[in-house]
C-alpha cells in the first residue's frame, strides 16, 4: 500500500516581531494591503482609508483638531485619507497593523 505524501505544514507569521525587524518602517505583508509597524518616536500616517489597530503596547494615535484616540492592545481606529494622523507609543514594542480598505 502507497504512502501519501503529507503537505507542508502552513506557518504563521508573528505579526510584531515581523515588525521588530525594522522598528519605525513599515512592513508590507504580501498578498495584501496589510502593513506593520513598531513605533520608534513620532510616526505620520499614510493618506490611505483603512483600520489601523493595536497589536501589542499602547499608541496615542492624533489627529485634527486637538483630538486624539488612545489604542491599547486589540483595539482599532478607522482612518481616512481626509483625516490626517501621526501615533506614537507609550509602551515600549508598540506594533500597529494597518489593513487598507477601499474608499467608501
Amino acid at each position: 500500500m502507497p504512502t501519501r505524501a503529507r503537505p507542508d505544514t502552513p506557518q504563521a507569521l508573528h505579526l510584531p516581531r515581523l515588525a521588530q525587524g525594522t522598528p519605525g518602517e513599515w512592513v508590507r505583508l504580501p498578498g495584501g494591503n496589510v502593513q506593520v509597524v513598531t513605533l520608534t518616536g513620532t510616526l505620520t500616517g499614510p493618506a490611505t482609508p483603512g483600520w489601523l489597530v493595536c497589536l501589542t503596547g499602547e499608541a496615542v494615535v492624533d489627529l485634527p483638531l486637538s483630538n486624539f484616540v488612545r489604542l491599547r492592545a486589540g483595539e482599532g481606529y478607522h482612518v481616512t485619507p481626509e483625516q490626517p494622523w501621526t501615533a506614537f507609543g507609550t509602551r515600549d514594542g508598540t506594533t500597529l497593523l494597518l489593513s487598507a480598505g477601499e474608499p467608501a
